[in-house]
Formats: C-alpha cells, sequence, structure tokens
C-alpha cells in the first residue's frame, strides 16, 4: 500500500524536483558536493530539526539523482517521472540516515534513489505479472538482496504526530487551491494526494485526454508556483532565477 504524501513531505519533494528541475533545464552547474566537515555539521542541524539544514543537504547532493536515473535510460520511462522518484528516494534518505552509520551520506542516499527507482520500476511490472511481497528489488550496502517487504515494513519506524500533520496538510490543500483545475488534478494523480496511488505522466495523459509532454509542461507549471509560495513563506531565494 502506498502511503498519500501530505504535508511537509510533499512539500520536500516539490522543493527537491524543482531544484533538480531548474538546473536540469537551465544548464546550470550543480553545487559542489559538500566536504565530510560541512556535512557533518548540517546533519546535526538536521538532528536538531533545521529545515534549512534539511534544504541544503537536498540540493547539495542532487547530483546524485540525475546521475542515477541516467543507469535507468533504457528501461524507456520518462525521464521525468525517474527524476521524481528518484528525488523522493533522496529525500528519504537525508531523512532517515544516521550519523553513526559507517559510510558517507552520499553513499546511503544513493542507495534510497536506486531503491526508489527500482521499487517504482517493480510497481510497473505489477500490469503484466503478480508482484509478490518477497519479490527481491535490489540490495542493501552489504550486499544483501531487499525484498519487497522490507522496503514496506517501516511505517512503524516514524510516527508524525497526528495534529501536525493535519495541521500540515489543510496549509497544502490551501495551496493546491490556488492552481487551477487542471494544474491541482495532475499533482493530486502525480503526487496521490487523494489515494496514495502515484501515477505516471503517460497514464494521466491517458486519463485527462492530453499528451505526454503536456502534461509534463502543466505539471511544471504548478510545481513552480507550489515552490514559489513554500520559498516565499520561508523568505528563502528561489533557485530557479
Amino acid at each position: 500500500m502506498v502511503i498519500p504524501i501530505i504535508g511537509p513531505a510533499f512539500q520536500l519533494i516539490v522543493a527537491g524536483f524543482y531544484y533538480l528541475f531548474g538546473y536540469i533545464s537551465n544548464n546550470n552547474v550543480f553545487p559542489l558536493p559538500l566536504s565530510e566537515e560541512e556535512e557533518s555539521a548540517l546533519l546535526v542541524r538536521l538532528e536538531q530539526g533545521d529545515e534549512e539544514a534539511r534544504n541544503i543537504l537536498i540540493e547539495r547532493n542532487l547530483r546524485l539523482v540525475a546521475h542515477i536515473v541516467k543507469k535507468f535510460d533504457s528501461t524507456g520511462e520518462d525521464i521525468d517521472d525517474l527524476i521524481s522518484i528518484g528525488t523522493i528516494g533522496l529525500i528519504k534518505g537525508i531523512g532517515t540516515f544516521k550519523r553513526n552509520r559507517n559510510t558517507r551520506l552520499a553513499t546511503y542516499a544513493a542507495r534510497c534513489i536506486e531503491n526508489e527507482i527500482l521499487m517504482h520500476l517493480r510497481s510497473i511490472k505489477k500490469n503484466k505479472n503478480d508482484l509478490f511481497i518477497y519479490d527481491p528489488i535490489g540490495t542493501d550496502k552489504e550486499g544483501n538482496e531487499i525484498a519487497l517487504i522490507d522496503i514496506l515494513d517501516t511505517g512503524h519506524e516514524v510516527v508524525p504526530d497526528q495534529v501536525e500533520i493535519l495541521l500540515e496538510e489543510e496549509k497544502l490543500r490551501e495551496k493546491l487551491d490556488q492552481l487551477s483545475k487542471r494544474e491541482k488534478k495532475v499533482i493530486e494523480l502525480r503526487y496521490g494526494l487523494n489515494d496514495g496511488i502515484n501515477k505516471t505522466q503517460r497514464e494521466i495523459s491517458k486519463m485527462l485526454g492530453i499528451s505526454r509532454s503536456y502534461v509534463s509542461r502543466i505539471e511544471k507549471k504548478a510545481l513552480r508556483k507550489l515552490f514559489s509560495d513554500l520559498t516565499a513563506a520561508n523568505g528563502e531565494k528561489d533557485p530557479g532565477q
């Protein structure tokens, strides 16, 4: 079961995807990787709940998403789909990384990005074949196979405050209501905001009777609006400018 993305998690995905799209579409050079000292200091701040530190860690590791997505060119999947899925993996990796691990954040995050994309590809395969929860979908850092159940059975590890979630979801819905009807529909379908099922751009194009490239343009325009709202609220600068 896929859990709907709401509140802070969805906001981070919007921010991460928009940062990456901004760099790619404008041919900008990705920020240099963090030094070990910089990374360590930011991770300490992140553990203390510093959102700015989280955003910096995401931005300075976006090159990982771009690099890993290239490895899946032969799958024939839409690049925008893989970028958004990979960005989700990066955000999850940064959110679950522990400083006492005997590895660098980049190594751990790269594995999370790749696993997230593999999970996405497995979900597509489900349309053709039965998907079993014990099917292998990748390996961990020791080279051991990871089954789908290993990824899904993590809901008990992080239990966010329910009241805070409801408040954040209400704020998110207010922002979504500022989009056009079609923009809102595309975002809801792409990120499974209503039913927890993320649709690909190709699936959405068939549902709405428009081209996939048009869906892509609508999504990016909507993300830009949402990201502008988020950065304005936090007093941050839009990286696409």
